[in-house]
């Protein structure tokens, strides 16, 4: 993860957007994308971490999330990433078990297409290379 968004994550937690418990849910999960391999990024996931963070952060709050007229459009163009529609399934079974907040179908769909353009980044570099010849 690097440091912009990091500083997306804190901001959210200090600025009080979100629960604390919302903030370390979205952080594991990003935590968790990245230890897979995944590049986890501003660039990246920073779309993808606020979209999950309001989203958890209203559930909690009792606010209705809406569907979306492209709902069918963006369900269409998940059938061929089956990979990020599991993930982003078994990020709402956790977010139901852990908060109390299961993400309705729209946002599962949501949360899917963000993992999947995530899944088409290059793999991350490892934190440490090697020093440049010189």
């Amino acid at each position: 993860m690097d440091d912009q968004l990091a500083l997306r994550l804190q901001l959210f937690r200090e600025g009080g957007q979100v629960r604390p418990e919302v903030a370390d849910f979205v952080t594991a999960e990003l935590t968790s994308l990245e230890s897979e391999g995944l590049t986890v990024t501003e660039a990246t996931a920073g779309m993808l971490t606020s979209h999950l963070m309001m989203a958890l952060g209203r559930l909690l709050d009792g606010q209705p999330i809406e569907q979306f007229l492209t709902d069918d459009q963006v369900a269409a163009e998940l059938a061929g990433h089956p990979d990020a529609v599991a993930r982003a399934r078994a990020v709402s079974v956790r977010a139901e078990r852990q908060l109390g907040a299961a993400l309705p179908e729209s946002e599962v769909n949501f949360l899917g297409m963000h993992l999947a353009v995530l899944a088409q980044q290059p793999p991350s570099a490892p934190a440490s290379g090697p020093a440049a010849a010189g």
